[in-house]
């Protein structure tokens, strides 16, 4: 298995706006092979930022990169634009072959 993640640092007093965003997409994981799960996890606030992982379950690396050339990955990030002020910077990706 594969586990994909991207870290957003949000800013304070935005968290509920990320949240709607997601929230109001459609993720298109449903029609992609190899798509297992997703979660997204929010960490303790911090005085200027908090941060938020997307988590996703993959049956392989491979699973994962097919979807990133994918039509679903294009629909998906199509309309993810978020309003001004959300983001605290680009998303940064971490991607994990699960060992054990």
């Amino acid at each position: 298995m594969y586990i994909a993640m991207n870290r957003f640092r949000i800013a304070p007093g935005r968290e509920e706006d990320f949240l709607e965003v997601w929230r109001n997409r459609d993720s298109h994981l449903d029609e992609v092979p190899g798509f297992k799960q997703f979660q997204m996890l929010q960490g303790e606030s911090q005085e200027d930022h908090t941060v938020f992982i997307s988590h996703s379950v993959w049956e392989s690396e491979n699973a994962f990169r097919d979807w990133t050339k994918s039509d679903a990955f294009r629909k998906a990030h199509a309309n993810a634009k978020a309003p001004e002020g959300i983001y605290l910077g680009p998303p940064k990706f971490e991607g994990y072959e699960v060992v054990l």
